[in-house]
């Protein structure tokens, strides 16, 4: 039950494709031989592992053990007359995998991964997962099936260093549990970044000692918006009556860093700023331009309301930052700056003012101001600042990380100036777009139309890069806007399959990706019926 469609999708030999000899592994590796013999896993297989892969080896033991039952015992050293997992590490390979490249190696006897670090290793152990029945992703005893995986040699390493999936819960909060299970799946497909979108106009998020407002009064809406809203006729529209909201203690989110660590999947927060702010200017309303009291938005779209250019409203978000640094030890901290509307910068004579003080021609500039004393500070902390693309305009702060969103022209302008950039675009990576042509058939959704083909043929790297300047591209990321997106079981039907196309994009080099890709998985969609435990509703373009 766990992985539901994913594990379908990724690991089931498909009978109706007899043409495929490749075992189904998304992401597809580098390279793969298969030949002719099996292993079967049984009562009597143990694992074999070094003392200092140990924790490995118990994660291992622990994905294999509720469906097929057997207790994996865990050795130093094999068995005789015993068949065998074994993990090793092998320094040497690395300048030929990388850190997170692996090779697997199977056959009668057993299966042995080698990696030259624990994070190759575990990529290994996902792909040895996808090539056993599908039932193996099952979270309780199954009887009746046979535990086999093809003779292989697979040498297999990614094509880019971010690989990466955003979840926003600002606009409805998910529960802690539900966001260990998307960043398993994360870890199931290779990926290794979670941007977890932490504060909004609707909510915010994450528990702050220094400021308990944040959490008591912006995490907190009094009721959300029903449907779209009418940009027409702001009389149309209709709300829930329903208190929304919820976040997350730092306890929670220490238990959630530690979950996605051990799985080799780096957190990286967001905390938007200076747009994107009224649950925070509602908690502390001395951070607004006007100085007014309001509540967290009831509706969707993005606020006029924005952060004052004071210093102490600088400081505020530099103390906040602080209790974020000791939370999340990520390199990259995500600081927004995307649909900052500057309607009140623009009509407030004290801002006015503070432009001309600082020397900053327009609010363009005056936001650069903000972002550059983000940057200076989170370099300070060793860290590195990252921005939706906005954050060009005015000018970029030296060490900042581009995310360009609004298509690919924002990566283009970083990459030659020097900036590096994670990729993700609207057009290939908002997974909050329609999935079907008739959108009838589907839940409400932003709008947009993003098939499962579209973001397989993505390629990260704009072919107007020099090979210099595409060496700025660290790779690219999914994004869930959560607006339409009330439960869980919304998100993962909103989130595969295009995250398992959006995997091999990030992983697997260009050539080796699969021309035929969509064809197959619609035909077997189709077939299953299944989408996080839906039916009927449509994934591939038709």
């Amino acid at each position: 039950m766990l992985f539901l469609l994913a594990a379908l999708m990724l690991a089931a030999p498909i009978a109706a494709f007899a043409q495929i000899v490749e075992p189904s592994i998304i992401p597809r590796p580098v390279a793969i031989t298969v030949s002719t013999g099996q292993f079967t896993l049984a009562r009597g297989t143990v694992i074999v592992a070094p003392a200092a892969l140990r924790a490995q080896a118990l994660m291992l033991a622990g994905y294999l053990k509720p469906a097929t039952g057997y207790p994996f015992q865990i050795l130093t050293a094999p068995r005789a007359g015993a068949g065998a997992i074994e993990l090793h590490l092998d320094s040497a390979l690395l300048d030929s995998l990388g850190g997170e490249g692996y090779r697997l190696s199977s056959n009668s006897r057993g299966v042995v991964i080698l990696a030259a670090r624990p994070n190759g290793l575990f990529y290994g152990m996902q792909t040895l997962r996808q090539m056993l029945p599908p039932q193996i992703f099952g979270a309780k005893r199954v009887a009746g099936v046979k535990w086999t995986l093809l003779s292989a040699e697979i040498v297999d390493y990614p094509r880019f260093a971010w690989r990466g999936m955003h979840l926003d819960v600002g606009r409805h909060f998910m529960p802690k549990a539900f966001v260990k299970r998307y960043i398993e799946l994360l870890a199931l497909h290779k990926m290794n970044t979670f941007h977890w979108h932490l504060t909004e106009d609707q909510g915010w998020r994450i528990e702050i000692a220094r400021y308990p407002r944040l959490t008591s009064v912006g995490a907190w809406r009094r009721e959300s918006l029903v449907g779209r809203p009418d940009y027409r006729d702001s009389t149309k529209n209709r709300y829930d009556r329903r208190r929304h909201g919820g976040f997350y203690t730092q306890a929670d989110i220490r238990e959630v860093v530690a979950f996605a660590a051990a799985r080799f999947v780096t957190v990286v927060p967001e905390i938007e700023m200076p747009g994107h702010a009224q649950a925070a200017i509602a908690a502390y309303p001395e951070l607004g331009v006007t100085g007014a009291r309001m509540s967290p938005w009831t509706s969707w779209g993005v606020s006029e309301n924005i952060l004052n250019p004071e210093e102490n409203t600088v400081r505020f978000m530099q103390n906040v930052l602080d209790e974020v640094l000791t939370l999340f030890p990520s390199p990259f901290i995500h600081v927004g700056g995307d649909e900052a509307l500057k309607k009140q910068w623009d009509e407030n004579p004290r801002v006015q003012a503070r432009m001309r003080e600082l020397g900053a021609k327009d609010a363009h500039e005056l936001q650069s101001w903000f972002i550059r004393r983000m940057d200076a500070y989170l370099t300070e902390k060793g860290r590195r600042l990252v921005g939706w693309d906005e954050i060009l305009e005015g000018g970029l702060a030296q060490g900042a990380t581009v995310m360009s969103w609004r298509g690919v022209k924002g990566g283009l302008e970083a990459a030659r100036a020097g900036h590096d950039v994670v990729m993700t675009p609207t057009t290939y990576t908002y997974f909050d777009y329609y999935q079907s042509r008739d959108s009838t058939k589907e839940p409400l959704a932003i709008g947009g139309f993003l098939p499962l083909d579209s973001v397989y043929a993505f390629n990260p790297i704009p072919a107007e890069l020099s090979p210099a300047d595409a060496k700025r591209i660290l790779g690219a990321q999914g994004q869930l806007w959560t607006e339409y997106m009330k439960t869980p079981r919304q998100v993962e039907y909103m989130a595969y399959p295009r995250s398992t196309a959006l995997a091999e994009v990030v992983w697997t080099p260009d050539e080796r990706k699969d021309r035929e890709y969509s064809a197959p998985v619609c035909a077997l969609l189709g077939k299953l019926k299944l989408v996080s435990g839906m039916s009927g509703w449509l994934l591939c373009s038709v």
